[in-house]
C-alpha cells in the first residue's frame, strides 16, 4: 500500500507542472493556434520541442512567444503576444522544450 501511495504521489507531482504549463498556454490563448500533438495553424508543441532539443533555446523561444515571428515554420506568421509576461514566456518556452 505504501509503495502504491508513493507512486501515486510521485505521478501527481511530476505531472502537475506539465499540466500547469498547458493550462497557462490555454489561458494565454496559445492553444487557439497550437496543440501539443498536432499542427493546427502553427506547429505542434512536440515538433517545436524536437526541433530545438539540445540547443538551449529557451530564451529564443520566449522572445518568439512575446514578439511573434515568421518564416521558421512556414508562411503564416505568429503574432506578438503582449499579454504574456516575460516570466510566463520563459515558463511556456521551458514547457514546450520539455515536449519531445
Amino acid at each position: 500500500m505504501t509503495r502504491t501511495l508513493f507512486a501515486l504521489l510521485a505521478t501527481v507531482f511530476v505531472a502537475a507542472p506539465a499540466l500547469a504549463d498547458q493550462a497557462l498556454a490555454q489561458k494565454k490563448n496559445c492553444m487557439a493556434c497550437h496543440a501539443v500533438e498536432k499542427k493546427v495553424v502553427g506547429p505542434a508543441y512536440k515538433d517545436v520541442g524536437k526541433k530545438y532539443a539540445g540547443q538551449n533555446a529557451e530564451a529564443k523561444l520566449a522572445a518568439k512567444i512575446k514578439q511573434g515571428g515568421s518564416g521558421v515554420w512556414g508562411a503564416i506568421p505568429m503574432p506578438a503576444n503582449p499579454q504574456v509576461s516575460d516570466a510566463e514566456a520563459k515558463q511556456l518556452a521551458a514547457w514546450v522544450l520539455s515536449l519531445k
